[in-house]
């Protein structure tokens, strides 16, 4: 049986990605609702401006999917709190304060969210740790990463998944390490140090490169995003794991890789 569908920012770049994909694909998805303001074209399917008023009609185990940004997002996870739907998030940009709120709200109903929805990336995450205790504390971590010129937050969510899992590695906090600023004289680099700088422009979906800079050598490790498919395709896939998953916790991508 086809996954119901509902799609949040559904006008936008990656609301367009989800879109084409369930529609090609017809025997794994279903569209059950659109949701954004302005025109959805020809849609197949319940377009409106208003999550609460989609949920109305929606399939009780319709899966939500949404890319807007972070107050939008969390505006829907209360509305499907409300409604016990399950909600997929793909949007970056959350303050702290805004995470530990979408964690309560998963309490109560059943919430995923990444930063990035790309297998590749979220593999990187889990492997880049030992790569960190490997070579030990004489390399120094940076983070460069690289958008379009449409790209509203940075650095971007995933630069900062990065960061995350790099600084634990050390046993450091990434808000303390972390150097996203360098401008005149500076002094000498820190130890205890991450950058994380971004780079803006053009069509660019997505580069970051993570280096690891030693004397005599450095190691770079640079995942490419060719297209948005390929987040299309994670997010998709995050809902059909999300189908009937219980609330308790705020899921993600390292949860429905190893099965949890």
């Amino acid at each position: 049986m086809a996954i119901q569908i509902i799609i949040a920012g559904a006008n936008g770049r990656m609301g367009r990605a989800i879109q084409n994909i369930a529609l090609a694909e017809q025997e794994t998805y279903c569209l059950a609702g659109l949701v954004d303001k302005g025109d959805a074209g020809a849609a197949p399917c319940a377009v409106s401006g208003d999550m609460a008023q989609t949920l109305t009609t929606a399939p009780a185990g319709a899966v939500i999917i949404d890319f807007t940004a972070p107050c939008a997002s969390l505006e829907n996870a209360h509305t499907a709190a409300k409604s016990g739907h399950a909600l997929v998030i793909g949007t970056t940009g959350f303050t702290a304060e805004q995470k530990e709120e979408l964690s309560a709200l998963a309490r109560h109903t059943p919430i995923f969210w990444s930063s990035n929805m790309s297998v590749g990336v979220n593999v990187l995450v889990k492997i880049l740790p030992d790569l960190v205790r490997a070579l030990g504390e004489m390399y120094d971590i940076e983070i460069v990463e690289l958008h379009h010129n449409h790209k509203k937050d940075s650095p971007s969510g995933t630069a900062l998944t990065l960061g995350e899992c790099l600084a634990q590695a050390r046993d450091w906090k990434l808000d303390e390490a972390r150097c996203s600023s360098r401008d005149g004289i500076i002094g000498e680099r820190p130890k205890t140090q991450i950058g994380v700088q971004s780079v803006r422009g053009g069509d660019v979906v997505g580069v970051h490169t993570v280096y690891f800079l030693g004397q005599g050598e450095r190691i770079e490790i640079c995942h490419q995003a060719h297209s948005r498919e390929n987040f299309a395709r994670g997010a998709l896939r995050a809902a059909v794991w999300m189908h009937g998953r219980k609330a308790g916790k705020l899921y993600g991508m390292q949860d429905m890789l190893q099965g949890g």
